[in-house]
């Protein structure tokens, strides 16, 4: 196993992949230093459309990611790891900040790493009562989605692996 295991899960893989197959972070992949998978929370809906999304429970504006597909997406992440530890992070607005510290922490997590990127408003505040270990936030403002806080995250992380660099 990689000394950092990765699980990504997101509505949109393609604007990770390019990153991940590139440069230091592809090294770190090809040592063995570093392992990122890739899923796709909308492999996980049951609708013919893929719906992801929906308005949040209670009524409120906006939308949130539904809860089905998240459940069964990290349901299958941990299926899929074969009985390790995991820890669950959401990317969030409201979430600890992410520093070098952390990054350093994280660098060292020997439990499976599944990165929850959020989309739209939100996700669905069940899922976060059931399966997030911890929240994490680049800062005090909002992106599109958490695709780009999950890479910044991996590379800060990456980085400080012994050999990676």
């Amino acid at each position: 196993m990689a000394k950092l295991t990765i699980e990504v899960l997101t509505l949109f893989p393609g604007i990770l992949a390019g990153p991940l197959s590139e440069s230091i972070l592809k090294r770190a992949q090809e040592k063995g230093l570093l392992a990122v998978r890739l899923w796709n929370i909308r492999d996980f809906t049951g609708d013919k459309h893929r719906t992801a999304d929906d308005s949040p429970y209670g009524g409120e504006a906006g939308m949130v990611l539904k809860p089905e597909p998240l459940f069964r997406a990290v349901e299958a992440v941990k299926a899929a790891c074969s009985g390790d530890e995991t820890l669950t992070i959401l990317l969030s607005p409201q979430g600890r900040l992410f520093d070098q510290l952390y990054a350093e922490q994280l660098s060292r997590e020997t439990r499976r790493v599944i990165l929850l990127c959020g989309h739209y408003e939100a996700i669905d505040e069940r899922v976060k009562d059931a399966v997030v270990d911890e929240e994490l936030s680049l800062g005090d403002y909002v992106l599109t989605g958490g695709e780009l806080a999950a890479l910044v995250v991996i590379d800060a992380a990456a980085r400080l692996i012994p050999g990676v660099l």
